[in-house]
C-alpha cells in the first residue's frame, strides 16, 4: 500500500446544495470551464459534505452558500465564487475583479440570491447524480 504524501497538493473541493437547481447548474457550468479538472465536488447532503461542514464549522444549506476548501483555507459566499472564477478557463477569470467590491455588499447580494434560489430556480427531491465521465470529480461517501 502506498502512503499519501502529506505535502501533496489537494484539489480544491466545492461543497454545494445537491437539491438546488441553481447550485447544480453552477456546478455543471464550472465543470465545463474547468478543463484541467482541478475542482472536486461534494453535495452538502452527502456524508462527506456533512463531515467537511462539521470539520470546518460551516453550514452550506443554512448559510445559503457554496463552500470552497482550497489550500487549507475555507471560502464562503462571494469569496468562494471569486476563488472559483479565478481558476476557470477563458474570460471567467475576469470575474475576480469583483473582489474590489466591499465584501459586505458582495455577500449581501450573494445571500439575497441564495435565500431565493428555491423560489426562483426550484429544487428537486434528490441530489445530482454525476455521469460516469464525471464520477471521478465527485467525492463519494
Amino acid at each position: 500500500m502506498q502512503e499519501s504524501d502529506p505535502n501533496a497538493t489537494r484539489p480544491p473541493v466545492l461543497i454545494f446544495d445537491g437539491v438546488c437547481n441553481l447550485c447544480e447548474a453552477l456546478v455543471i457550468f464550472i465543470i465545463k470551464r474547468d478543463k484541467g479538472a482541478v475542482f472536486r465536488f461534494a453535495t452538502a447532503q452527502s456524508e462527506t459534505g456533512q463531515r467537511l461542514q462539521k470539520q470546518y464549522g460551516v453550514d452550506a444549506i443554512g448559510d445559503t452558500t457554496m463552500i470552497l476548501l482550497k489550500d487549507d483555507h475555507i471560502f464562503v459566499q462571494s469569496d468562494a465564487a471569486i476563488q472559483v472564477a479565478k481558476q476557470l478557463d477563458g474570460p471567467w477569470k475576469l470575474l475576480a475583479v469583483l473582489a474590489v467590491i466591499p465584501r459586505p455588499l458582495r455577500d449581501a447580494c450573494y445571500r439575497w440570491i441564495g435565500n431565493n434560489r428555491y423560489k426562483w430556480f426550484g429544487s428537486k427531491s434528490h441530489c445530482l447524480m454525476p455521469t460516469r465521465e464525471l464520477e471521478a470529480r465527485f467525492i463519494s461517501d
